[in-house]
């Protein structure tokens, strides 16, 4: 079993408008509502895979009943921490006039210490093979918590992967996570460079490595597609040319890509196509959905046979 941690989790609605004005009254289409953060974005890719999966988070107030809710209607398996703390929420809009996208993104609030050691004690409970734990820290947590999940991990026996940005990510340097992903930017910070070429990519990562991030790094690079390293190998994916819709999801698409193959014992070369797969799939759908199971199949036969 896969176990997906969503330490900050929220309501991501979304809707359009005709165009954005300033000071003008906005004519916005119907809200649609949907359970979103990082952990649960990667539990609705993988269950789409097939995977059996449960996605962990804290969850209070009127807006954690309504992330309850959704997790039931959308049938995903799920464990909620109780918190006296609102869940949070976020907005994204389609201007359609331009076709461009605005995402607001809000921070959350601190959640009680408590809830979160249970959170963490839950992971030894469900015995999962994989962990994986995405998404922004709450605030009141310190950088370095990530580093407690995948010590909780090991502790349980599962390989656990780690995708977060910012100082959470650099503080994973001698945590030795198994997988993490960061995309080139935030390789170049992690690293303290201030650019790298796409060839570059690779040997940067295992330096990385070597400094204890993980075992293993994908490092995505949008369009230009993205690297799978270890300290002795690497695999390069180009992206497939698609059309894109919206990019919301597209990274945690590609983590559930990589996680089902890996749970399933896949070559690593396969890994990182079927992942890229899984992260262009998602870029093809409008708004907070993430890729269909059918998108993902053609457009990874069509890497496969590249």
């Amino acid at each position: 079993m896969i176990l997906t941690i969503t330490l900050n989790p929220c309501i991501d609605k979304s809707t359009r408008v005709a165009e954005l004005k300033p000071e003008a009254k906005l004519r916005c289409t119907e809200v649609v509502n949907e359970p979103g953060g990082g952990g649960i974005n990667v539990s609705k890719g993988l269950l789409r895979l097939g995977a059996e999966t449960l996605a962990l988070m804290p969850a209070g107030g009127h807006n954690g009943a309504m992330l309850r809710s959704l997790m039931q209607t959308e049938k995903i398996p799920f464990h909620a921490v109780d918190t006296q703390v609102e869940t949070r929420e976020n907005w994204i809009v389609l201007e359609e006039h331009a076709n461009q996208q605005f995402r607001f993104t809000f921070p959350g609030r601190e959640v009680e210490e408590q809830a979160i050691s249970e959170l963490i004690g839950l992971i030894e409970k469900f015995s999962p093979a994989f962990v994986v734990a995405s998404g922004s820290l709450p605030p009141g947590l310190p950088a370095s918590f990530y580093g407690a999940i995948v010590q909780a991990s090991r502790a349980a026996g599962a390989q656990c992967i780690i995708d977060t940005s910012g100082p959470a990510l650099q503080a994973l340097k001698n945590q030795h996570a198994f997988l993490i992903k960061p995309n080139i930017g935030e390789l170049c910070k992690m690293l303290n460079v201030e650019h790298l070429e796409k060839q570059e990519v690779p040997e940067a990562a295992q330096r990385a490595i070597r400094e204890g991030y993980a075992q293993m790094m994908a490092v995505s690079m949008g369009p230009d597609g993205a690297w799978l390293v270890t300290e002795s190998e690497e695999f390069y994916c180009k992206a497939p040319a698609v059309e894109k819709k919206s990019t919301v999801g597209a990274g945690d698409s590609m983590v559930a890509g990589m996680t089902y193959m890996l749970s399933t014992r896949q070559p690593l070369e396969e890994v990182i196509r079927f992942g890229v797969a899984c992260g262009t799939a998602a870029t093809m759908n409008a708004g907070t959905q993430l890729f269909k199971a059918e998108d993902v199949q053609q457009l990874y036969s069509l890497l496969k046979s590249a």
